[in-house]
């Protein structure tokens, strides 16, 4: 499984604007830190597109392929910020 493509996260770019208005950095297009420490990056694999989140601590691989996965993807990321 390798980091996604430009290609790639071309097609996912509304879910990236969304994840932009979140308090975490863009380091790298895709590869979104919260402070200094990595938070969410993608993922592409012949099985689809998934982004790794770090909740508690611990990576969570969730899928991003789909309109639903992108809100769930989003909503995962909002509540995985500290309070």
């Amino acid at each position: 499984m390798r980091h996604a493509t430009p290609a790639v996260l071309d097609t996912i770019e509304p879910l990236l604007a969304r994840l932009r208005t979140l308090p975490l950095i863009e380091r790298k297009r895709g590869t979104f830190y919260l402070k200094r420490d990595a938070f969410l990056h993608f993922h592409e694999d012949p099985a689809g597109l998934f982004a790794d989140l770090k909740i508690q601590g611990q990576w969570q691989r969730l899928n991003a392929d789909t309109a639903a996965q992108h809100k769930a993807l989003f909503k995962a990321a909002q509540s995985a910020l500290p309070a």
